[in-house]
């Protein structure tokens, strides 16, 4: 994306493991970050996440509606049971969270809502292999949209057609988001 001209920031937090219940600090920081970027740039910020990280990007736009310009998430667990995933044992056991504890499950009833105000595209796989493609997708509102590819997880990063996606999302007016067209050659590629 940074060879397109795109100004490109990683987080800077180290390892993603999700929202983390054990750590009060970290949406501040989180926010604090965003802030930070929209301050140097001087206008809103499209927040690109794969896997947990378009799920932190969904709830920093939920959080700092101001700052988003979009969110676009890659493989993200964002609409339903995290037990959707074929890792979620691995995720409970690496973050020492349990995934039906009461405040996760409150948390994850405010996650799979749609994000108010700020357009979100979900682009999902039905072969990813990691995350359910029922679980990876936005719901239905006049500011989400889905867009079906072929690729495993890990591939999510790397396919051209994603990449395609991620471009024409990002080369989209401020504001005049719309939904991705699936024009005649499109269909080919994107369901």
């Amino acid at each position: 994306i940074a060879n397109w001209g795109y100004d490109t920031h990683g987080w800077n937090m180290g390892r993603n493991l999700g929202l983390r219940a054990q750590d009060p600090e970290f949406e501040n920081r989180l926010a604090e970050r965003l802030g930070t970027l929209v301050r140097k740039s001087g206008r809103k910020v499209s927040l690109v996440g794969w896997s947990l990280g378009g799920v932190l990007a969904r709830e920093l736009a939920r959080a700092c509606p101001d700052h988003v310009r979009q969110v676009i998430t890659l493989g993200s667990p964002i609409g339903g049971d995290p037990k959707a995933t074929t890792i979620w044992r691995v995720y409970e056991r690496a973050t020492e969270t349990r995934l039906h504890s009461e405040e996760l499950r409150q948390r994850i009833a405010q996650i799979v809502q749609p994000v108010p105000g700020v357009p979100c595209t979900a682009i999902y796989s039905r072969s990813d292999g990691i995350v359910s493609h029922h679980i990876a997708r936005e719901r239905e509102t006049p500011l989400t949209d889905n867009i079906r590819v072929v690729s495993s997880h890990v591939g999510l990063g790397f396919s051209a057609t994603v990449l395609h996606a991620i471009a024409d999302r990002l080369a989209q007016e401020e504001n005049g988001w719309q939904p991705f067209r699936k024009t005649f050659w499109r269909r080919i590629f994107y369901a």
